[in-house]
């Protein structure tokens, strides 16, 4: 599906049919919304920008001269945006392409950062002069959602910070919940610093506004990004601390099991080894003694006992 933003009657309207850019002129085109295209939309749209659209496996690489690149006349950048899926993290690729003041944007599938966006250019015309502060725009909106995913990840490993203090459930799964989790954070650690060369590439293009109003905008969001790359950091530091701590406690439950069945078998060596003389097939002491079993018996409590002391005396248990 294709959306064009325009300029008429000095407002923004849009159309959704690509018939209308054989009509419309440059100078009136602000953005051109590429939602899982068809071949002849990309093929209609490379010929209005006289310009190449990358494809989706383009988009996904992560040279990193295939995630931003520049000719004489246009910007060419790819990222992904992440969305929450269950307990995962999904990264959608997006292509943004700035052509003559044009942006175009590339997705696969709805994103929330550029469908809001769209009403907020036609309800509010005089804030999108050109492309590139649509583009301003959908940035800083998907760093404010990267801002609440980092929030949410903070919220869950506060909540896994007190279920460790309160010694709840800490087992196998509890850990793999937190590599989970630990996994979550390297992604969206990755993919606001993939942002943060996107926009500073945009900053340092020769094709970048000169405005200082723009410069100044963008250079706000690198800054929120920076404080976003520190907090997911530290999170993720947490997250280390706390998969240390786990495996340290799992390991000293097990330990615990296994020293409760190291005494166990202690405590009946000796009396295995009383029952198995008396099975050998030899003459042994009280051997006719009727109550030969009552002395057997009790040589087999007192040393069981005598091993409990031991053990008891040095604080083994």
């Amino acid at each position: 599906m294709i959306t064009i933003f325009y300029r008429s009657a000095g407002k923004i309207v849009y159309s959704q049919s690509t018939a209308d850019l054989d009509v419309l002129v440059h100078e009136d085109v602000i953005w051109i919304d590429l939602f899982s295209p068809s071949g002849d939309e990309k093929r209609t749209v490379e010929k209005f920008l006289d310009t190449e659209i990358q494809s989706r496996a383009q988009a996904e690489e992560i040279e990193s001269s295939s995630r931003f690149s520049e000719t004489d006349t246009a910007i060419f950048a790819n990222t992904n945006f992440l969305s929450p899926a269950d307990d995962q993290m999904l990264m959608d690729p997006v292509s943004f392409i700035v052509a003559g003041g044009i942006l175009t944007t590339v997705r696969e599938i709805p994103l929330r950062s550029i469908d809001t966006l769209q009403l907020k250019v036609q309800a509010l015309p005089e804030q999108f002069p050109d492309g590139f502060t649509v583009f301003l725009s959908i940035m800083d909106r998907r760093v404010d959602l990267d801002a609440d995913i980092v929030e949410l990840i903070s919220k869950d490993v506060s909540r896994f910070s007190r279920r460790i203090n309160q010694m709840e459930d800490i087992n196998e799964k509890f850990l793999l919940d937190i590599n989970q989790l630990q996994q979550n954070a390297m992604y969206v650690r990755e993919n606001i610093v993939d942002k943060q060369r996107l926009i500073s590439n945009v900053l340092k293009s020769r094709l970048c506004p000169k405005d200082p109003d723009f410069r100044q905008d963008l250079g706000i969001i690198l800054q929120d990004i920076a404080s976003l790359i520190n907090h997911i950091t530290f999170t993720f530091e947490r997250l280390e601390y706390m998969q240390d701590t786990v495996v340290g406690i799992i390991n000293l439950d097990q330990n615990r099991i296994m020293k409760i069945f190291t005494f166990v078998s202690l405590l009946l060596m000796p009396a295995t080894l009383v029952a198995s003389f008396y099975g050998m097939n030899v003459k042994l002491p009280l051997a006719d003694n009727p109550f030969a079993w009552v002395f057997t018996v009790l040589l087999m409590v007192l040393l069981a006992v005598a091993v409990w002391y031991f053990f008891k005396r040095r604080k083994m248990l």
